[in-house]
């Protein structure tokens, strides 16, 4: 079986210019017939933009549905929000890590604060 990766906002992001390397790991990834995943959360950020209707009706069309956020995923977000210094403004990526973590799917981010997350499980891709 192929193993799922789980993406955040970063990369969707990045890997939406077709010379970066998210590009081209995206690809790689969609060629090999893994599933592409994103919360709920991080889907919503992608969302708030900006965001063209082009860009976000590509977005849906690589992706699979967003990963609905569960009570499991919000009591591991307070459990990594805690863990890792009750940082302002951090909620999110709490969240987007713990349905990685939930998943047991590696998480492709641009963003080197999830690293914090490793300690706590989160594999990143």
């Amino acid at each position: 079986m192929t193993t799922a990766v789980h993406i955040d906002t970063s990369f969707l992001l990045r890997a939406a210019r077709p010379e970066t390397e998210a590009a081209s790991r995206m690809t790689r990834w969609l060629n090999e017939g893994r599933a592409i995943h994103m919360s709920a959360m991080a889907w919503a950020e992608f969302l708030c933009g900006p965001v063209t209707d082009q860009q976000r009706a590509l977005a849906a069309r690589l992706l699979s549905a967003p990963v609905p956020i569960h009570a499991r995923h919000a009591e591991l977000a307070a459990r990594l929000f805690n863990a890792s210094g009750r940082r302002r403004g951090s909620l999110p990526d709490c969240l987007i890590a713990a349905a990685a973590i939930d998943a047991e799917a590696p998480l492709a981010t641009t963003d080197a604060g999830f690293a914090r997350f490793v300690a706590d499980g989160l594999r990143l891709a």
